[in-house]
């Protein structure tokens, strides 16, 4: 193409590289107040200091309520890294324990870090050929399932038409257990450094140093 996309020139170095990418859950006992409580733990969870990103993230969870985005169910999405996304779901989950909410779907969408295989798409900015490959989205989607998302899901298509895109998919139910937080401990972690990690062995300057800063965390 002559232009770029937006993937290769903006989400890509800027979000994806990081291991940003739309983190969603769904309140599942169906009540607005559910929703605010848990809007508010994730912007506790995050520190706008941190990067631009975060920034950028905290002002739109902390919004969210005033802008009156809900049409239906009580859902969320939020842009997070993999650390981010860690500490809300085990937020959400220690919340369900606690009595202070009900069970919480977590998600994601497609058009993320790990989950999609997609060279005019999520993989647009990995330049060593790799790009056209789609063995990361089944990775991901293999690593959900032996870790243990209570669903996942493997498909096609998202955007640029069938057979020019492979997705992995999950779902995780938070009900509050011990066993749910080890299972967070572990998936949410791989659901997106696989996809920081495959851009990191193409070269990309953000994903590398994202990807030392968490070997030594």
């Amino acid at each position: 193409f002559i232009f770029p996309s937006y993937v290769e020139d903006i989400m890509g170095p800027e979000l994806f590289d990081y291991g940003y990418g739309p983190f969603r859950w769904v309140c599942l006992s169906g009540k607005h107040e559910d929703l605010v409580k848990t809007d508010k733990a994730a912007m506790d969870c995050i520190d706008p200091a941190r990067r631009g990103q975060d920034k950028d993230n905290w002002i739109w969870i902390r919004d969210a309520e005033k802008n009156r985005l809900v049409v239906g169910t009580q859902a969320r999405i939020l842009y997070q890294d993999a650390p981010g996304r860690m500490n809300i779901a085990l937020r959400f989950n220690e919340m369900v324990r606690n009595g202070e909410i009900g069970p919480v779907m977590l998600g994601r969408d497609h058009h993320d870090v790990s989950g999609t295989d997609s060279p005019f798409r999520e993989t647009a900015n990995i330049k060593d050929g790799s790009n056209v490959m789609a063995d990361m989205a089944v990775q991901c989607f293999a690593g959900n399932a032996a870790r243990g998302m209570s669903l996942v899901a493997l498909h096609n298509g998202g955007g640029v038409g069938i057979g020019k895109a492979v997705n992995g998919g999950f779902g995780m139910v938070c009900d509050g257990s011990e066993r749910v937080d080890e299972i967070l401990r572990s998936a949410m972690l791989w659901d997106v450094m696989g996809g920081v990690a495959r851009r990191s062995w193409a070269r990309n300057a953000n994903a590398m140093s994202t990807v030392q800063d968490f070997n030594q965390s």
